[in-house]
């Protein structure tokens, strides 16, 4: 009964999330431009799908990977974990006693991106409108790397308690000099990159694994430092995104005088 409480309950909020965007496509469809839906049974079946996958997505979510993320940064921020013995509880932990907790953070983060279904969205479109020029795997790789270096510098930053605003100032003044060097093409869609990486796969495990880090790191405030991690998963993409371009362009141009 408790699985079909929760089930339904989360029906009921995809629907009401959900309505809005119907009520503005439909509105506009037949009020503003007055014709009727093209396969309008088509569209509603995808409403209703949409709905179903997302409810059952939600509630994954919630369930287990939600609490898989903050149970691991629990786990792996334990002292007797650390130091493999309890005995040494005398030992101050330093920021290098928690590679376990890095390494976690850059895989969770390259794993999470490359399942993100909107990096997947916005890779297949790059790859049709650029003719194949831009690839969907190189696309998705450099926006993963991006990510697992975004997350493993955000979890270092929760470690040491530096202040998160030096990190993205640092961040946006390579982002700004990237932008004048890469090729045109891919400054555009490196930015959306960093967009698109904070979706419903990303945001529940990266803010569970802050939130857990927060609260276990000694000296840690759950609301000052818990938080943030998004936000490097946002940036790095975008100057990992725009590194490939310029490797790339790079590689293109050595390749054409040695040709030469």
């Amino acid at each position: 009964m408790d699985v079909m409480t929760l089930l339904i309950d989360q029906v009921l909020s995809t629907v009401k999330d959900v309505l809005p965007i119907a009520v503005i496509i439909f509105g506009m469809q037949f009020f503003v431009i007055r014709r009727p839906i093209t396969n309008a049974k088509k569209v509603i079946t995808g409403f209703i799908a949409v709905v179903i996958g997302l409810t059952f997505f939600l509630v994954g979510l919630e369930q287990a990977l939600f609490p898989i993320g903050k149970l691991m940064a629990i786990q792996l921020t334990a002292p007797d974990f650390i130091l493999g013995k309890i005995s040494d509880a005398g030992h101050v932990l330093q920021w290098q006693d928690y590679k376990w907790v890095y390494l976690f953070a850059f895989a969770i983060g390259f794993s999470t991106a490359i399942a993100e279904p909107a990096v997947l969205a916005v890779a297949i479109k790059a790859s049709e409108v650029s003719g194949g020029a831009i690839s969907v795997v190189g696309l998705r790789v450099s926006i993963a790397i991006g990510v697992a270096v975004g997350i493993s510098l955000g979890v270092f930053r929760i470690v040491t308690g530096i202040p998160l605003h030096y990190f993205i100032i640092a961040g946006y003044i390579i982002v700004i000099v990237q932008t004048i060097f890469a090729p045109k093409i891919i400054v555009a869609l490196a930015y959306d990159s960093g967009g698109v990486t904070t979706s419903t796969v990303t945001v529940p495990l990266v803010a569970a694994l802050g939130l857990g880090l927060a609260s276990t790191v000694p000296g840690r405030s759950v609301l000052l430092d818990g938080f943030g991690l998004i936000a490097f998963a946002c940036l790095f993409p975008i100057i990992s995104v725009m590194a490939y371009a310029q490797i790339s362009h790079w590689r293109a141009q050595r390749s054409k005088e040695q040709d030469e």
